[in-house]
């Protein structure tokens, strides 16, 4: 049974920083990229960013690039999400994913597995 799970969301005050971890279980991790997407409140979720397999190659949206970094840990299982200089429009249900196409694709319809998404909140 593959499963991504998701920590670390909370409430941060804008310009803090938070860490999101994102523990996989049930695949190859390492043959699979790996994306962070997320969703505000009443909005359509969105690319964050993703790693690539095998290799560290990381893409991200411009909305967080230079803010957010995203490294894996292969040996672990798990993906992380380095956020920092956190604004109030960060605010959103943060999501993993795991993908198998040859590069990290923005598109949610190129993720496979998906996490249940952890709650970050930025107060102004």
């Amino acid at each position: 049974q593959v499963q991504l799970v998701e920590s670390g969301g909370g409430l941060v005050q804008a310009g803090g920083s938070l860490r999101l971890s994102c523990a996989a279980s049930g695949i190859t991790f390492s043959i699979y990229n790996m994306g962070w997407f997320r969703q505000a409140p009443g909005k359509e979720r969105e690319f964050v960013g993703a790693i690539r397999r095998y290799v560290t190659t990381t893409y991200y949206a411009g909305s967080v690039k230079g803010r957010f970094t995203i490294s894996r840990d292969n040996a672990k299982n798990t993906v992380y999400l380095q956020m920092d200089s956190l604004k109030p429009e960060d605010t959103a249900v943060y999501y993993c994913a795991a993908g198998s196409t040859v590069v990290p694709s923005p598109s949610q319809s190129d993720y496979t597995y998906w996490g249940q998404g952890t709650q970050v909140t930025v107060s102004s």
